[in-house]
């Protein structure tokens, strides 16, 4: 792997993809939007419209990557105001996806790495790890997107003779995270009680750390070409004792308060969060044997590890100390 072109390098995940990245010494080029040049350390640019309208047009003749890695996308969102969230989705996720990988296979590259979701297959696993060999049922605009998008990727490289892998990962962590993470994050470090303690369905996790290097293997190994890889940290938790392990990364117990799953499901049913609470309450586990078994990718960081970084970036970002704060 000599030169990678990354889309959605500005992100959390691709931040972390480029430290990566720039650990091994590729070259890298970076898809970003008009107007949203990125700061830090000089890499190569390829400035596109929305849904990478004009890649084709604006991919230069002279640029030719070995490896796409594809990580932009319309993420999922709560309470979505789109007149139709599925057209929306569909207009980044699987019309944008095929224009880059339209640009790429006219440049030659070798690979294409599709960054999809673990919701491309379910929302919740039925009493086993999710495998990649499971028909997937996806349930959301999200999920449905990015199970179109894998297909029609498929497809598109099969015919143009480019080499394509796809990796699902469950919730992404580590520091730079947003979102419902960082809010449990902030709450366990304030020390505000949380109605958890019987939160006891396990769920899978992947360090932002981990999913980058398990996406280095997979445009780098032989093996991963026309493969689909659901990628883990490999230690599944519940959300009550993930709350625990984030107070003790934090220094600060969690409190958490003992109420029935059938009153917080009422609650988010009462409340129009009813899928919040099912990400709380529901399992959903991934198998991630494949990727260890046929690349022989081993997770860097434990989840200890990569709660504890996180934790130390929530201190220095957030401001707030928790290691000695009063109990």
């Amino acid at each position: 792997m000599e030169h990678v072109l990354v889309t959605g390098s500005g992100g959390f995940v691709g931040a972390a993809l480029l430290r990566a990245l720039n650990a091994v010494h590729a070259e890298t080029t970076c898809v970003v939007r008009g107007g949203a040049r990125q700061a830090g350390e000089p890499r190569r640019e390829l400035v596109v419209a929305d849904d990478f309208a004009d890649i084709e047009a604006a991919w230069p003749d002279s640029l030719r990557p070995d490896c796409v890695i594809h990580l932009a996308a319309r993420v999922h969102v709560m309470r979505d105001r789109a007149p139709d969230p599925l057209a929306a989705f569909r207009a980044t996720n699987v019309e944008g996806t095929l224009r880059v990988a339209r640009a790429a296979a006219r440049a030659g590259v070798r690979r294409f790495v599709y960054v999809s979701s673990i919701k491309a297959v379910a929302e919740v696993d039925s009493g086993r790890p999710l495998r990649e060999s499971d028909t997937p049922v996806p349930l959301d605009p999200y999920g449905i997107s990015k199970r179109e998008a894998e297909q029609a990727l498929a497809a598109l490289c099969q015919h143009h003779g480019m080499e394509w892998t796809v990796v699902r990962p469950p919730l992404v962590y580590g520091p730079g995270v947003g979102a419902n993470f960082r809010s449990l994050l902030g709450a366990v470090a304030r020390g505000v009680p949380l109605p958890l303690a019987c939160a006891d369905a396990p769920r899978s996790l992947v360090a932002v750390d981990n999913l980058a290097d398990a996406l280095l293997t997979c445009a780098r190994h032989p093996a991963a070409a026309g493969q689909i890889f659901h990628v883990s940290d490999g230690d599944d938790v519940t959300v009550a004792q993930l709350a625990r392990l984030m107070g003790e990364a934090l220094d600060r117990p969690a409190r958490l308060v003992p109420v029935p799953l059938t009153l917080l499901k009422l609650a988010g049913a009462l409340t129009g969060r009813r899928d919040a609470v099912a990400r709380l309450v529901e399992p959903l586990r991934v198998d991630s044997a494949r990727i260890v078994g046929e690349l022989g990718w081993r997770p860097p960081r434990t989840l200890r590890e990569a709660l504890k970084q996180t934790a130390d970036w929530y201190r220095e970002r957030a401001g707030v100390e928790v290691a000695h704060a009063d109990r």
